[in-house]
């Protein structure tokens, strides 16, 4: 609502309490309801995103009409135009309204004797049985490695496509070509082409609320997620050599001794994202299909790399001898540490060092290429590929 606007509804409001003699007026004045007639009435609940928004008097003109859709974020205007006759206002275009959202209809009118009236009527609309919910990837306000993939996984299949990720924007500045990828019915990625350049900033803009994602299935969610890019950090895990070398741009930071998967439980090969960071985890070996071989309750310095269980992490159960010497996981990545994490080991020099969304390649082991769904693994991907898993080309 304009300054101008609230200015105007304040003095009508003032007038309205004030009131006039019926001898000045010229005769009974109506009540608010009567001289401006809204609709959804006011107080209306769970009005459909069908119905339409009208503002209309009987006689005189309308000379103000503010609508707001308010949200968590602060209030969106609702576009919309007078008749050039000024008995009716109707909102600009076709959009419907939007779901589990509160509207409030601000209007000023003068009536056939002059006589000024201002209304306030606010409405609310129904809330979907079954909303649809993206939870995303960054979060708002981090600071990430140049490898970092938006993610959103939604809690519901997506039908349509093409709506809702017409309705999700990734942008950067400096600009980049950023690509969309389905995987599946839940699950839509975002990556340019090359890495990020360090210093970019990077906005996802998700619309959704209104879309129709599948029959019955609305979105409710309006966010802004803003993250920023940090330094380029890669690494490279040679399986065959056991051992990882540590680069920042082009320069090489170390080369350390590591660990990998066995003969029989190798690990990886492909490019990996660091998606998540804890000092100290458990390791559950029935969690990921090893049944009761392991269960380790103080995992220092842990770097998840995929969904399916991949950590590059503290390993001080181990002898030394087996770091840069032998590969003895269950496909993880091992660098030597002491019990609760010691911060000059060579786990504790690397995890101070990495961020979510640094890159770890694995070569030379003898299990397959990571798969792109698993964890954020579409570097994996052919660019040509990945652009063609678009719902929009």
């Amino acid at each position: 609502m304009t300054a101008a606007t609230v200015a105007v509804l304040t003095a009508a409001v003032a007038l309205a309490g004030c009131g006039f003699p019926d001898a000045v007026t010229g005769g009974k004045p109506r009540s608010p309801k009567e001289a401006i007639r809204v609709t959804p009435g006011d107080g209306a609940k769970d009005v459909r995103d069908t119905d339409r928004i009208a503002v209309r008097v009987p006689d005189g003109r309308l000379e103000r009409v503010a609508v707001s859709r308010i949200e968590d974020d602060g209030s969106t205007p609702v576009p919309g135009r007078i008749t050039p006759d000024g008995l009716s206002w109707r909102p600009s275009g076709t959009a419907r309204l939007a779901p589990a959202a509160r509207y409030t209809v601000d209007a000023v009118a003068m009536d056939g004797h002059g006589r000024r009236t201002a209304r306030h009527t606010t409405f609310t609309t129904f809330v979907p049985p079954h909303r649809l919910v993206g939870f995303f990837t960054p979060e708002h306000g981090a600071t990430v490695g140049t490898g970092m993939i938006v993610s959103l996984e939604f809690n519901r299949p997506v039908a349509d496509r093409a709506a809702v990720e017409r309705a999700v924007s990734v942008t950067a500045r400096p600009a980049t070509e950023v690509a969309a990828h389905w995987f599946g019915a839940r699950r839509l990625d975002f990556r340019p082409r090359t890495r990020w350049r360090p210093g970019t900033r990077v906005s996802m803009d998700l619309r959704l609320r209104g879309v129709r994602a599948a029959p019955g299935v609305l979105g409710t969610q309006r966010k802004q997620i803003r993250f920023r890019i940090g330094r380029d950090q890669t690494s490279r895990v040679d399986a065959a050599a056991h051992t990882m070398t540590v680069w920042r741009g082009s320069r090489r930071l170390a080369t350390l001794p590591v660990t990998a998967g066995s003969l029989t439980s190798p690990t990886y090969n492909g490019r990996m994202v660091i998606l998540e960071r804890h000092p100290v985890t458990r390791m559950d070996g029935d969690t990921v299909g090893f049944g009761g071989e392991y269960d380790i309750p103080d995992v220092p310095h842990a770097l998840r790399l995929t969904t399916s269980g991949t950590f590059l992490h503290g390993n001080y159960w181990a002898p030394p001898r087996t770091f840069g010497g032998a590969n003895t996981s269950h496909g993880c990545i091992g660098l030597r540490d002491t019990q609760g994490g010691g911060p000059d080991t060579p786990a504790g020099w690397f995890y101070e060092r990495s961020l979510v969304g640094d890159v770890v390649e694995v070569v030379n082991s003898r299990d397959r290429v990571v798969a792109p769904d698993n964890g954020l693994g579409g570097w994996n991907m052919p660019w040509r590929r990945w652009r063609a898993g678009s719902a929009l080309r």
